[in-house]
């Protein structure tokens, strides 16, 4: 496979900035406190209970000006725009740790990890193919064009409050964060944990993941159960489900689907 040097460089330059940030100069508690907060707007609300839970696998519905703003924190993390980030992750569903899953795991752990980012995947190619819903719309098309321009600004707005480390801290760490833990759950969570459903793949339940990624490390569960809006099925911590369930709360969630024999 050819290698996509674009995005190698771009992942470099992030991780560089990312240690960058965590240099004394660039701590205070605003800047944590920055990262917490959109670590769990990009990473909860965008991407666990947006991208994946509302988008890919329909688990639940809101109005379409919640389900556009939800997107649009998933589009902040700058993990593909909404198309391409569901059409992969659909075809990963497809052939989980097959031959046509892009991410297997049965291809090693870095390449499930992070390696097959780095390359030119058909998958991101065909990936409108699986994604027609979400084609349709035009602020979507739009979206995953231009998302990853959205941090030009955030970081204005960072900048203005709180100088280079709300900077630093708000977007290339918790970029680099918010990729690790999604990647986490292609490798570690196809490698180690328990798995109390056959689901013909290697998924695994890993509590170490389902907390830092806001519930999405419960992934045994996921994959046999992947309509469901609840991930951790036997009452396990699954902050995202904490984030639908408070929407419905509001009114702003509703067909929210839960396997039926649970």
């Amino acid at each position: 496979m050819k290698l996509s040097f674009k995005t190698i460089i771009f992942f470099i330059t992030m991780h560089v900035l990312a240690l960058v940030a965590l240099l004394p100069q660039f701590w205070s508690w605003g800047s944590f406190l920055v990262w917490v907060f959109f670590a769990w707007l990009t990473g909860c609300v965008g991407l666990s209970g947006g991208y994946h839970r509302l988008l890919t696998h329909r688990s639940y519905t809101t109005p379409l000006w919640v389900e556009r703003i939800i997107a649009t924190c998933g589009a902040l993390s700058a993990e593909f725009g909404p198309i391409t980030w569901v059409g992969i992750h659909r075809q990963h569903h497809n052939d989980s740790d097959g031959e046509l899953d892009p991410h297997s795991s049965s291809k090693g752990f870095l390449w499930s990890h992070i390696g097959w980012m780095l390359v030119d995947v058909p998958a991101e190619k065909a990936a409108p193919k699986f994604a027609q819903d979400l084609v349709k719309d035009p602020y979507y098309r739009w979206l995953d064009k231009w998302f990853l321009f959205l941090q030009i600004p955030l970081g204005v707005l960072l900048y203005s409050l709180g100088g280079w480390s709300f900077v630093l801290w708000g977007i290339p760490l918790r970029m680099v964060w918010c990729y690790h833990m999604t990647w986490f759950i292609n490798s570690a969570c196809h490698t180690w944990g328990s798995r109390p459903y056959n689901t013909g793949d290697r998924s695994t339940n890993n509590p170490l993941f389902a907390i830092l990624s806001f519930g999405e490390g419960w992934h045994n569960d996921h994959h046999k159960f992947p309509n469901s809006a609840r991930v951790g099925l036997r009452g396990e911590l699954d902050i995202t489900w904490l984030f639908i369930v408070s929407l419905k709360k509001l009114g702003l969630a509703r067909n929210v689907r839960l396997p039926s024999n649970i």
